[in-house]
């Protein structure tokens, strides 16, 4: 079995890499030496800042991680330098908070195209490669809506729960070949993805603060810093946890 002792020199690809937490993670994992390639649908300013902040080891790839197309378009691209070391499943999309009665069939396939279907699809298109060197890791992005109702509405909720419940399985099945697989939970983090919650005078925000122990919202970068560890070789014997990182909301 191959060993990794440093992710410096590691090829990692992210999703979701144009904002919020998979911006923070690439940066910071770019920042520890390693080779990643991001993904999302659009550029943006930030994406544009990283490429040219590390123009040599950050390669952005356009994908729509709906498409099982595309997706091994992205895959093939990153394996013509190596097999994938790492993989950060982070692409995800909120659903209103809508309960099941007002929740379309088209709105539902989109949110658990984006935030489940794509880690299925990801994680089948890296672990032969995976395999084959004898190491690999994956992080899942969950939520506190993967542990408890109301982070989100019927089909979010449901997307999170399913994302533990794979990411657990898929551990199981390739823990003794290499494998590890974890998620990560968060509860309120500051990002484009929630910036609705502090529109006008930001109270809904506010709200959701005081309903947390910790009395604050997160940053993406401290998610990226936990998703560091879980991806070290600090947390190789961390096998298909979840890890929230909640400010205590679920302790509640």
């Amino acid at each position: 079995m191959a060993e990794r002792t440093t992710i410096a020199g590691q090829r990692v690809l992210v999703t979701g890499v144009a904002s919020g937490i998979g911006q923070a993670q690439a940066r910071l994992f770019l920042e520890q030496g390693a080779l990643v390639f991001g993904a999302d649908l659009q550029e943006s300013p930030l994406v544009e800042k990283l490429t040219r902040d590390f123009p040599a080891s950050f390669i952005f790839v356009h994908c729509d991680v709906r498409h099982a197309t595309e997706i091994t378009q992205l895959v093939e691209q990153v394996n013509a330098t190596g097999p994938v070391d790492i993989l950060l499943n982070t692409a995800g999309i909120l659903d209103a908070y809508r309960p099941s009665l007002e929740t379309t069939v088209a709105q539902w396939d989109n949110v658990m195209d984006t935030n489940l279907k794509s880690m299925f699809l990801l994680c089948n298109a890296c672990l032969p490669q995976m395999l084959q060197q004898g190491h690999g890791v994956v992080v899942n992005m969950a939520s506190i809506a993967g542990l408890v109702a109301g982070g989100g509405g019927a089909a979010y909720t449901a997307a999170k729960h399913a994302i533990i419940g794979y990411t657990k399985q898929l551990d199981y099945d390739y823990a003794g070949q290499g494998i590890r697989a974890n998620c990560v939970a968060p509860g309120a983090i500051n990002t484009p993805m929630n910036q609705a919650d502090f529109a006008g005078d930001g109270q809904m925000a506010k709200e959701v603060a005081a309903q947390t122990p910790a009395l604050r919202w997160a940053q993406p970068e401290e998610v990226a810093a936990l998703s560091l560890f879980l991806a070290s070789p600090q947390a190789d014997y961390i096998h298909g946890a979840v890890v929230p990182i909640d400010g205590g909301w679920t302790e509640k």
